[in-house]
């Protein structure tokens, strides 16, 4: 599996950017996707995560009715729309997949908010985002 991110970049606060991650190589129908962020000096978060059965999201507390995530019809892609950004959502955003959610009898919540993150099967690079206060 191989996951590249796309879409940062410097923005002013209270601007928007749509961040893009293109997944190949899936070859399985269960798992969550979803988007990581790691600010300087701070550790890595959840940021939203959806699935692939049922399409259920989670976003962290911070940036509720503020970001959307999507995916396109084949599930290919999983996008991040973010809107009234914050100088606090300075960051480098990743992309990331686990695999085999509903198996393991996990929800997207404790996959994306609870669980540390180096749980995640397969990580992309990650793309700076930097909002200008």
């Amino acid at each position: 599996v191989q996951l590249q991110a796309s879409g940062g970049g410097l923005v002013q606060a209270g601007g928007s950017l749509r961040l893009s991650c293109e997944a190949s190589g899936i070859t399985f129908d269960d798992y969550a996707i979803g988007w990581f962020r790691q600010a300087p000096g701070k550790e890595r978060e959840g940021v939203s995560c959806i699935s692939s059965n049922d399409g259920s999201t989670y976003y962290r507390d911070s940036v509720k009715d503020r970001f959307t995530i999507s995916t396109d019809s084949a599930k290919k892609r999983v996008y991040l729309q973010m809107n009234s950004l914050k100088f606090e959502d300075t960051a480098v955003y990743y992309c990331a997949l686990l695999v085999y959610v509903r198996f393991r009898g996990y929800s997207i919540p404790t996959v994306c908010g609870v669980m540390p993150s180096n749980a995640m099967n397969y990580w992309g690079k990650g793309t700076q985002v930097t909002v200008s206060s």
